[in-house]
């Protein structure tokens, strides 16, 4: 049996890994591609999930790890501890107060998640790739595929991975090798990530979310604070966002590592930012005290779709990490102008009788939400779902005055309501109450229609997560962009005479 001072001094892929007893928890993408890596260094590994997926169940059968398939909040702490795992290795969704995890620290039995475990394990190769990872309440994908794109731009073999893109864990293990990772960070990673040391890390952004998992704002926010740990060349902050910075002036980071700070006004010479409609770097440049190097221009990102308030923040902190390794301004223009922002984000779905129709179900927080909603004039706001444990009023009293109306749905509807009826007691609110969930999108798009008027944009931002109607925020935003297609192709459109608010169902 080894000590746990043991486990932690297994640092490298070429470490004795052979015996160790790991248990895994959760059987998706993230836990089988830890129990695979594990099997691979001759560990000991059982799986501990709460259903099974088929396939991958054969898989692990195949590999040789052992499954253990229970409810595992109410037995799993005593099912785990009969395995006497020497290290527990968790998938992003068990929460600190699981009783597993909580069983686990009581014991001092050493807990990683994927990301740690990657860490540890990426001189598996002979040259390790760079790691520039971001985390952040919104923007983390799209600055992410941002960053990969600028360095494949400058002819960097990379790849996104971790909470975006393929598992960590696969990419430090793929034969071809890489220049360099862009590892999305959400909070559950970082909360169980120890010894990260990054080439430049980013925090985009904070505000509440997850509350029901981290327990805190505080906690959440200690979490997303980690990112910067050991940073070795650039810690890129959010200059519009004063708790990034004191995460950065805060982190423990290595020596000459610097601050680099993004934001939409004039760069000072450690920033990246916008002179006039310039992105302009003026802090990886030889003259940054006088001088500034131009990246793109703002027509440039509003023909790739990024023209945004906030897209312009997540290309002003991808440019930043790209010229943390010295990628060219060329390079970075080039991957701006081909740039495709993914489905869900902002994504306009139709425009018909001078009403846009915009899908950003990818807003499943408030502070997306705001964002979203805020890049328009005039809005007929589509929000609710899943809250997460966290309170939507602050965005509803900024937006009111841009709000035309709202249409609630989702479990939390009486949360959201309340929340309208405080800081915008004016404004019309309609509540989609089905219980059918392929009805609510064609209820909420039909009352949307009615409430709109020409150069509203009708804005799906949930501030809610979409697990209490559909499978997932795609699901969402694919029933949301078919029932607007529906409508549009099935009858005329009439601006003529909104509904009453009331109650539909």
């Amino acid at each position: 049996m080894r000590s746990a001072s043991e486990v932690a001094a297994l640092r490298s892929w070429h470490d004795d890994w052979a015996g160790l007893r790991v248990a895994v928890l959760g059987l998706g993408v993230t836990g089988f591609s830890v129990a695979d890596t594990l099997v691979e260094l001759g560990a000991e590994v059982c799986v501990f999930a709460d259903r099974s997926d088929e396939e991958r169940a054969d898989l692990l059968d195949v590999i040789g790890a052992r499954l253990v398939v229970a409810d595992l909040t109410r037995v799993g702490a005593s099912l785990v501890a009969g395995f006497v795992p020497e290290l527990i290795v968790v998938s992003p969704g068990f929460a600190p107060s699981h009783p597993i995890v909580s069983a686990a620290v009581r014991s001092a039995t050493p807990i990683w998640g994927d990301v740690e475990l990657a860490w540890r394990l990426r001189d598996k190769l002979d040259r390790p790739a760079e790691w520039f990872t971001v985390t952040g309440t919104n923007g983390k994908t799209t600055t992410v595929q941002l960053t990969t794109a600028m360095l494949i731009a400058a002819g960097k073999r990379v790849v996104a991975c971790g909470n975006v893109g393929v598992p960590v864990l696969d990419a430090i293990r793929d034969p071809g090798g890489f220049d360099a990772l862009v590892v999305e960070l959400s909070s559950f990673q970082l909360h169980y990530s120890h010894s990260l040391s990054a080439h430049s890390s980013a925090c985009l952004n904070i505000a509440a979310d997850h509350l029901d998992w981290h327990g805190s704002a505080d906690a959440y926010s200690a979490a997303k604070a980690k990112v910067y740990e050991n940073t070795r060349v650039a810690c890129v902050y959010n200059r519009d966002d004063d708790a990034t910075r004191t995460m950065v002036e805060h982190a423990d980071v290595v020596e000459g590592c610097r601050a680099i700070g993004f934001g939409l006004g004039l760069p000072g010479p450690s920033d990246v930012g916008i002179v006039e409609d310039i992105l302009c770097d003026r802090a990886f440049i030889d003259d940054r005290h006088s001088n500034a190097l131009e990246l793109a221009t703002l027509a440039q990102l509003e023909s790739a779709g990024l023209g945004a308030p906030h897209m312009v923040a997540n290309v002003l902190a991808a440019s930043a990490l790209a010229r943390s390794y010295r990628i060219p301004a060329s390079a970075i223009r080039q991957a701006i102008l081909g740039f495709h922002l993914d489905k869900h984000r902002t994504e306009l779905i139709a425009t018909h009788a001078e009403v846009r129709w915009i899908n950003d179900s990818k807003a499943t927080n408030p502070h997306a939400a705001d964002a979203a909603v805020g890049a328009f004039a005039s809005v007929v706001w589509v929000v609710g779902g899943l809250l997460k444990g966290v309170d939507i009023g602050d965005v509803v009293a900024r937006n009111a005055d841009r709000l035309r109306a709202a249409v609630v749905i989702g479990a939390e509807r009486a949360e959201v309501l309340a929340a309208f009826a405080r800081h915008a007691p004016e404004l019309p609110v309609f509540e989609v109450e089905t219980a059918d969930t392929k009805e609510v999108m064609s209820t909420a798009v039909r009352l949307s229609a009615l409430a709109a008027r020409p150069g509203d944009a009708v804005v799906l931002a949930p501030a809610a997560a979409s697990m209490d109607q559909f499978t997932d925020y795609a699901d969402r935003g694919r029933q949301f962009a078919a029932a607007v297609h529906e409508m549009l192709g099935g009858r005329p459109d009439d601006h003529e005479h909104p509904p009453s608010p009331a109650t539909a169902s």
